[in-house]
């Protein structure tokens, strides 16, 4: 993708400029006429929607790093030093912030940089309808479902994460310049209608060149992003009238939304265009940067290697620079120590999710109890080596097949289909866990529409931790506040091997191993397992080893010294369902000429 963004700059400065020109609309119209005639000037033109996802606090550095934090299964790494206000870092994450907010009260943030990919949508969209031909089953066609399909994308994450907002659906001119928010819900059927146009412009994966990559929208991403709005727009959400609650628009309510889901996702699944693999091949394919489309990926937010900071953010943190990594980072964001412990043992998604070491000089080490690292993004599992400070490369998964599945269950479900449901479930626990233990859940979910709901709850949890997408469905299933909460709990009931988790010996055992004594090997971290054969470890003259305090003595893994009181009360600051979204950055609100505020959030 990288290749397209110079000449997309210099597209977009081409119509940028002209559409500006309110006294030159002559030469505005030849402008425009000149690019979108030309399929290759139109692609650049599309792609450059892209750019504005990659711009320094865009998705890059401030969207994807903080929105969906925290959650009952993820938060800020380092946690220890979470305290109310001491941070405008731990604020944005632990429903605390404000209009003024250091990591965000900037012009050229990402509530900025989507309106400015917006812009660039619509400026496209108006030319590829003028001068494109663009119809169903052409290359211009795509090129139109694709520019309308990357708005909707834009738009859909301002909504998650600012609630309403301005509606800008045309280019700006005189006309639209200041414009107040607007009830999400308008904005939601805008973007229903919207991709169902995209779906018949739209080739599938692989139907087409262009649809030949992850990188490139496709009819399959469409129909997604479509089921995905569906769900959304059809769940609870905090409302400028302060109340919490569906929309009163009868053409969202829920089973009319759950029908769309449900029909989006299985014609996905229906056409076989992409394709399940193992758990851990979807991640060990996304640090290669396969972006072959057809299986499990199916839309990935492009970064060039010199943009992004996905593996900086969400990989396994290597503290000193090794073989694997030029860059000394990754672990800025992690699971919450507890879902480690709440996955079955044998479920293949565990250790791939949650890693409890780090690097450090080449090899593993064993890091705090409340600093587990995610472990879907490894440099270790990249054949390019990061050379760059900041900056990996790493895409941004936007939406995998396992995730309609998942959608489809969900909504098969809710319409009353238990049985239906099951079908699309099934498939994502077969390749997590023994069939015997399969068949366990099967009879426990599909008990009842409400075991199956549950159910639901979880395994999204156990599939998609750290993929960002816990905090809105926590939101749209109106349970956030009875999550967060039971999220205290538990690590309470932790550190103090209560409940659930009084089986788990209170010290861990570990040793090095493998070529170079790189890789670690660990015993004390299931359930059932004892601090007597921790012992026998110990004992065995075998390089077995546990955690030392600075007095050398043996330091516990699980205590109220481990998990300490400000890590808890810091997962959140105020109540979540009435802190869901973000104000409006304070630039902004000085910038309105009065038609924005942030009064139904109090500021």
């Amino acid at each position: 993708m990288k290749n397209y963004f110079k000449l997309s700059m210099f597209v977009l400065s081409l119509v940028g400029l002209a559409s500006c020109d309110m006294d030159a609309p002559a030469e505005s119209a030849l402008d425009e006429q000149g690019v979108f005639t030309s399929y290759v000037l139109a692609e650049q033109d599309v792609m450059g929607i892209c750019q504005s996802f990659c711009e320094t606090n865009s998705y890059r550095g401030r969207f994807l790093p903080y929105y969906g934090l925290n959650t009952d299964i993820e938060w800020m790494v380092k946690p220890s030093s979470t305290k109310v206000g001491d941070n405008d870092k731990n604020d944005l994450v632990g429903y605390n912030t404000s209009p003024s907010n250091k990591q965000m009260n900037t012009a050229n943030n990402a509530y900025a940089m989507f309106y400015q990919g917006i812009e660039r949508a619509n400026l496209a969209i108006k030319g590829l309808r003028a001068y494109g031909g663009a119809t169903p089953g052409t290359d211009m066609g795509q090129l139109l479902g694709e520019a309308i399909t990357l708005r909707a994308v834009l738009y859909l994450d301002l909504i998650k994460g600012w609630g309403d907002v301005p509606y800008r659906f045309e280019p700006n001119n005189a006309d639209n310049v200041y414009l107040p928010r607007q009830d999400r819900d308008t904005i939601y059927l805008r973007l229903l209608d919207d991709l169902k146009e995209a779906e018949d412009l739209c080739y599938w994966p692989k139907e087409n060149k262009i649809t030949s990559t992850t990188e490139r929208v496709s009819k399959a991403f469409v129909k997604g992003l479509r089921a995905r709005i569906a769900l959304y727009a059809g769940g609870y959400s905090q409302r400028a009238d302060g109340t919490i609650r569906l929309s009163g628009d009868p053409r969202l309510a829920p089973a009319e939304m759950y029908k769309i889901a449900a029909e989006e996702c299985e014609d996905i699944i229906n056409q076989g265009c992409n394709v399940l693999g193992t758990f851990e091949k979807n991640f060990k394919d996304l640090c290669l940067e396969d972006v072959t489309a057809g299986k499990e990926s199916i839309y990935e937010i492009p970064f060039s290697p010199t943009r992004g900071r996905v593996m900086f953010t969400l990989g396994v943190e290597h503290h000193t620079k090794d073989k694997y990594t030029k860059q000394a980072h990754g672990g800025v964001n992690g699971p919450a120590t507890t879902l480690w412990y709440d996955y079955d043992v044998e479920d293949v998604r565990r250790d791939i999710t949650c890693v409890p070491y780090e690097w450090n000089n080449g090899a593993q080490y064993i890091e705090g109890v409340d600093n587990f690292d995610f472990g879907k993004l490894r440099y270790e599992w990249m054949t390019r080596v990061v050379d760059n400070d900041n900056d990996d490369g790493i895409n941004w998964q936007y939406l995998r097949l396992a995730d309609v599945y998942m959608m489809a269950a969900e909504a098969e479900n809710e319409l009353g289909n238990t049985s239906i449901a099951w079908t699309y479930l099934k498939p994502i626990l077969d390749r997590a866990l023994p069939a015997a233990k399969v068949s366990e859940l099967q009879a426990k979910y599909t008990a009842s529409q409400q075991a199956f709901r549950e159910g639901i709850y979880d395994q999204r949890a156990f599939e998609f931790a750290g993929e960002m997408l816990r905090k809105a469905d926590l939101i749209r299933w109106n349970i956030i506040d009875q999550k967060m909460a039971e999220a205290q709990t538990k690590l309470d009931q932790l550190r103090n091997r209560e409940g659930v988790y009084s089986d788990l010996p209170e010290y861990i055992y570990y040793r090095n191993v493998g070529t170079n004594n790189e890789t670690l090997e660990i015993y004390g971290m299931n359930h059932g397992d004892t601090d007597e054969k921790g012992q026998e470890l110990l004992n065995s003259d075998q390089g077995w080893r546990t955690l030392q305090n600075s007095e050398g003595e043996p330091s516990k893994w699980l205590s109220t010294s481990s998990i300490k009181d400000e890590v808890i009360n810091g997962i959140y600051y105020n109540t979540p369902s009435q802190h869901e979204y973000w104000p409006i950055w304070q630039v902004f609100i000085d910038g309105s000429n009065g038609y924005i505020d942030n009064s139904w959030l109090g500021y």
